[in-house]
């Protein structure tokens, strides 16, 4: 009788506490969200293995992410892409893992953010680590961790304080204690880094509307980009002879299994787009890879429709602006012929 007893308080005071707990997250404003971690990622690295030469693989960091928007591309052709690129990452380790891996020999659209392409082929840097961690975990996952990832969507979907958002957004214990400044205690330099983006399951992903609509929230990450950019220029220059040489190695082989790959340059605009152009120059990164690689290009500033494009916190395209940017560039594509191996609509 006591231990029934004792159990339903004890079942009511978790119901109780859990309840207020995410009323007041609700209170601040904090909403449920899914997570873009490496278990939403291998599920859709698990369906390279069953694609076909009419499938199209996106690869690339957080601009492929942002600006690739999965309905645009599918109203365009009748195809729905799978989306692998991941941010602030190189596309090198995941190229690398479908063209060692996998039987794959369709097309894949490898977006180039030149300070991350060329940044490094360092397995312990982080632009090189981050997706090799999710090349890992798709290896390596058990049936335990499908599961659970699995069972795990119903909560994200429903509840906002099991949001795994980082750094000033998050709300789990982890990043919670993270904000608590105690004496002196060290603290990371680098300015507070709002999330900005909210993802399906699919991995499309759209910028968040307060990005736009609220300046000083842009204005915030903005502060984010440009503290990268001077740790950037005060660290080690970019590897642009190991990433080429690396890439065009993973390239070669693609090609001759019946590969295609189409390399595309999203927009950028600026005080980042300055910076880009001091540190990674076009004519010496983005020209000299399409020379070598001898693939179908796309640069957002050779086309009227797309060179005027701005990103609200200059990295990425609003949801409106990449619907639009999407739309443009395959219909780009496919009048330049780049797109007639797959059956499109």
């Amino acid at each position: 009788m006591y231990l029934k007893q004792s159990l339903i308080i004890a079942v009511t005071l978790v119901i109780i506490s859990v309840t207020a707990w995410e009323l007041f997250w609700r209170s601040q404003g904090v909403y449920p969200t899914l997570d873009d971690n490496e278990a939403l990622w291998a599920v859709q690295r698990a369906r390279v293995e069953k694609a076909t030469n009419n499938n199209i693989l996106l690869m690339g960091s957080s601009r492929v992410l942002f600006d690739m928007q999965l309905d645009q591309w599918q109203e365009q052709t009748g195809l729905r892409p799978i989306q692998l690129a991941t941010v602030g990452s190189s596309p090198l380790p995941i190229f690398h893992d479908v063209v060692k891996n996998t039987n794959f020999n369709g097309t894949i659209v490898v977006g180039v953010t030149p300070g991350l392409f060329f940044s490094t082929t360092n397995p312990d840097a982080q632009p090189w680590q981050w997706p090799q961690s999710k090349v890992d975990h798709y290896k390596k996952r058990t049936y335990a961790q499908i599961s659970n990832h699995l069972l795990s969507i119903p909560l994200q979907k429903n509840l906002a304080f099991i949001s795994e958002d980082q750094g000033v957004d998050g709300v789990k214990l982890k990043e919670l204690l993270g904000k608590i400044s105690i004496g002196n205690r060290v603290v990371d330099s680098m300015p507070p880094f709002h999330e900005f983006g909210e993802i399906a399951l699919d991995r499309n992903l759209k910028m968040k509307q307060i990005t736009v609509t609220d300046t000083a929230y842009a204005n915030s990450v903005i502060k984010v980009w440009q503290f990268f950019m001077k740790a950037a220029a005060s660290g080690p220059p970019p590897d642009k002879a190991s990433t080429m040489a690396f890439f065009l190695k993973d390239l070669k082989k693609f090609k001759a299994r019946g590969g295609q790959v189409i390399l595309i340059r999203c927009p950028s605009s600026g005080s980042l787009r300055f910076g880009e152009n001091m540190g990674v120059p076009r004519a010496n990164f983005w020209d000299d890879l399409v020379k070598q690689s001898h693939v179908k290009a796309y640069h957002f500033e050779d086309y009227e429709s797309l060179k005027n494009l701005k990103c609200p916190e200059e990295s990425h395209l609003s949801g409106k602006d990449a619907a639009y940017f999407t739309t443009e560039i395959v219909k780009i594509m496919k009048a330049d012929g780049a797109l007639t191996n797959l059956k499109t609509n």
